[in-house]
């Protein structure tokens, strides 16, 4: 009666990763329990998620090697993994959930980063953007709800915004990685998505400083102002803080990304007999919407929704 957060599988995003072929399931080692999946079995994976009430699946794509240039141009082509299961989704599946689509060189590029470089390897933010705007666009064209941007550029939310609304997708809606942090954490993700033996350097010139929190808000305003209409915190429980102060500081909907290392580490705790799974996860996503979260991206959304059923 006096519980002050409750959680429900409106409460969860599902990231999914899509693989080429046909009948294709590639498990993924660093995250157990969690596979790549060919675009027509995305698409019972997504079937899975509507009959567990959960309104939302988030799509990153594993693009296969030949197709990975160092200006990233796979991001624009129509007829990409990402926009491949997008139409699939809309079509099985019509609108009864939303598809939200990350917006990112890495998937695409061949060393790695979010962006375009230059010949010493550092990320050009201008020359970024106009990529990402052609790969928003794309995604918008192919049937996405949610633009995500997940690249830290200064101002693509604003040229997004205006490409968008150029195109007349009044209503496609843009969730900003407002606060992407340049973490530890992100591993096993880099592995998912084929990024992770590639990446030459680090993402330290473009994503935020682990010490820091006011840079944090800064951030975020900056993206309300250009337009988003929600945001990010990536990683999750560790930056519960951030979440925090977004929640209290800035009226607008906040999501956080419980990220591929904070799942690897629950899993690695409840196999070696430290941890209680369904304790654990139920736990550590309660802890989401106590600070304030809208909802959360989880790879243990398909689980916490079964649970939650009962």
């Amino acid at each position: 009666m006096v519980q002050e957060n409750k959680l429900t599988p409106h409460d969860l995003i599902w990231p999914l990763f899509i693989t080429s072929g046909n009948n294709v399931e590639e498990a993924i080692s660093s995250l157990p329990h969690v596979s790549r999946w060919s675009v027509d079995l995305i698409v019972e994976r997504v079937k899975e998620a509507i009959d567990l009430n959960i309104p939302c699946i988030a799509l990153f794509p594993n693009t296969p090697s030949d197709k990975r240039t160092v200006n990233g141009e796979e991001s624009s082509n129509a007829d990409n993994l990402m926009c491949q299961a997008i139409r699939a989704i809309r079509d099985a599946c019509g609108d009864d959930i939303g598809i939200l689509t990350d917006v990112a060189l890495d998937p695409y590029t061949s060393h790695g980063q979010d962006g375009i470089i230059d010949d010493n390897g550092y990320v050009l933010n201008d020359e970024t953007v106009s990529a990402l705007v052609d790969q928003a666009i794309n995604q918008a064209q192919a049937g996405a709800d949610i633009i995500a941007p997940s690249d830290m550029m200064d101002g693509r939310i604003g040229t997004i915004r205006k490409a968008l609304e150029m195109h007349e997708f009044h209503n496609v809606q843009i969730m900003s990685y407002a606060a992407k942090y340049a973490s530890a954490f992100y591993g096993p993700f880099r592995d998912a998505v084929g990024s992770n033996g590639l990446l030459k350097g680090d993402k330290k010139t473009y994503q935020m400083d682990p010490a820091n929190s006011d840079e944090a808000i800064r951030e975020v305003a900056m993206d309300i102002s250009e337009g988003a209409d929600s945001v990010m915190v990536k990683p999750g429980m560790p930056y519960l803080d951030i979440v925090k102060r977004v929640h209290n500081e800035l009226n607008i909907p906040v999501y956080a990304y419980q990220v591929s290392g904070e799942y690897a580490m629950i899993e690695a705790a409840v196999a070696t007999g430290a941890a209680d799974r369904e304790a654990i996860v139920m736990e550590s996503l309660l802890a989401f919407k106590r600070a304030g979260a809208s909802a959360i991206l989880t790879y243990h959304a398909q689980y916490a929704a079964k649970l939650l059923q009962h």
